[in-house]
């Protein structure tokens, strides 16, 4: 177990490494120039040439790639090319707050609606809640998310003045201000995401309850409800787990277009705001994040088979 983690750790470094320096290059290699927008494209040659000299974007394209990834060993990300000349690692410090406060309650709304719609749904097969179930998960698939974002804010700020329309409050200034705040935003996320877990969820079921051992527990006389969360439940885990843990992944990159909805500066709308101005160590160093959350969230999923199912091992 212990080696087959320090393998994929490895592996995990090396997918971050290619990521990052694909990104590097790549974006040396579109159209625009940083330097442009910085000057609103009204700014004289030699501005321009003592801005690039300053930022270092005079060298050749290996010397800046050099320079990158040797502080990037030292745990920086450089500083910001555009507006205030900020750390990298201060602008992600601010940021990456407020993605997880958004997506771990994101993720719990999405828990909390999927897990009994699909366990309804599986035990009720084809009857009117499955249908009911059915519907939903067609529903939230379909439903974007920056439409329900607006219709949430329509409803619950705008004309009943319940929460907050837009903004983020720090968790350090009180529970409240900070949960209220993103009731509305990780309710139109998690409710997509739920769509697709309840599914995933009724389809697992289904398989599991058609396994042998399951028939063979029902014919102990055991109870249903037990039959249901003791022994087939678990056993269903597997795939969901994967889609879930995709799912948190997904959350943590930035739900972009609803952080853009409810003015929340997180990772996703930092990492657009940095496209948009060409600021390379913006981009760069939220890539490099994100690449890091996707990696080890898959890693920290293949650790938790081995506490679903015992029979997981990683001895290879």
């Amino acid at each position: 177990m212990t080696r087959y983690m320090l393998k994929r750790t490895i592996g995990a470094v090396i997918v971050m490494w290619a990521v990052a320096t694909l990104v590097f290059f790549m974006l040396r290699i579109v159209p625009g120039d940083p330097i442009a927008a910085m000057l609103f494209d009204v700014g004289d040659p030699a501005a321009a040439e003592e801005i690039k000299e300053k930022l270092g974007l005079d060298k050749p394209m290996y010397v800046q790639y050099a320079k990158w990834f040797l502080l990037v060993l030292q745990g920086d990300l450089g500083n910001s090319i555009y507006g205030s000349n900020i750390q990298v690692n201060r602008l992600i410090a601010e940021a990456a707050p407020r993605t997880l406060s958004l997506a771990t309650l994101s993720f719990i709304v999405a828990t909390m609606i999927a897990i009994p719609a699909g366990l309804i749904a599986a035990t009720r097969k084809n009857s009117n809640l499955d249908h009911g179930v059915t519907f939903f998960a067609f529903l939230g698939l379909s439903m974007p998310d920056f439409w329900l974002a607006i219709l949430l804010i329509i409803v619950f700020a705008a004309n009943l003045h319940w929460l907050p329309a837009i903004g983020y409050v720090p968790l350090s200034e009180g529970f409240w201000p900070w949960f209220s705040h993103l009731i509305l935003p990780s309710i139109a996320v998690g409710t997509a995401f739920s769509a697709i877990v309840a599914r995933m969820i009724r389809s697992a079921m289904l398989e599991v309850m058609k396994s042998d051992f399951m028939q063979v527990a029902r014919s102990k006389g055991l109870r249903e409800n037990t039959l249901i969360m003791i022994h087939a439940f678990p056993n269903a885990l597997i795939p969901v787990v994967t889609v879930m843990g995709i799912a948190f992944a997904l959350l943590m990159s930035g739900a972009v277009v609803v952080e853009n909805v409810f003015s929340i500066k997180g990772l996703g709308r930092m990492l657009i705001q940095g496209i948009l101005n060409r600021d390379y160590p913006v981009v760069q160093g939220t890539i490099l994040i994100i690449s890091a959350i996707f990696v080890f969230t898959n890693l920290l999923v293949d650790m938790v088979y081995t506490l679903i199912d015992p029979r997981i091992r990683y001895d290879k």
